[in-house]
């Protein structure tokens, strides 16, 4: 198995949706991406900058209360599921959502260890972490498996995104 990590130190929220943004064209059928961190992290914020620059111009909601949002787009269904309700992995079986973790589609995860054991492998991991000041936060992304490692190595390095405009 390949294995690939990048880390971005992002000055705030716009640069959290700018990441999610240069990760959207990396996506393919079959992508499984596990997002971690506290409350107020900025895994939604990612979500809405990939879905946006995927061409969804509607709300990005979170999908808190929802369980699961989806993007119908031309080559798959994006799946964002938000699992910080749930207070047993069971749960996540008793909702029946196992069958959108397919070769077809990709799902974005939020708060998977609430399903820990029962939800497949992720194959990119993103840790999200705030720092004191709550608006700077550092984010990690892994490649879980060769498909996630293939998905990051084409990730454009931290001074091609967040390089400053003229």
């Amino acid at each position: 198995m390949a294995s690939n990590h990048h880390t971005f130190a992002l000055a705030d929220a716009a640069a959290t949706a700018t990441l999610g943004a240069a990760f959207a064209p990396l996506l393919s059928p079959g992508l499984k991406i596990h997002l971690h961190g506290d409350l107020g992290a900025g895994k939604t914020t990612f979500a809405r900058g990939l879905v946006r620059a995927l061409g969804h111009t509607g709300l990005v909601k979170s999908p808190t209360y929802a369980l699961v949002e989806f993007y119908v787009f031309s080559r798959y269904i994006l799946y964002h599921f938000d699992f910080y309700r749930f207070n047993h992995p069971n749960e996540w079986l008793e909702a029946g959502l196992d069958e959108h973790f397919n070769e077809a589609s990709v799902c974005l995860v939020e708060w998977p260890e609430k399903a820990r054991g029962l939800l497949p492998d992720a194959d990119v991991d993103i840790r999200f972490e705030l720092d004191a000041s709550g608006e700077a936060r550092t984010v990690s992304l892994e490649g879980s498996s060769d498909r996630g490692a293939s998905c990051l190595n084409a990730l454009p390095a931290p001074h091609l995104l967040f390089a400053p405009r003229p």
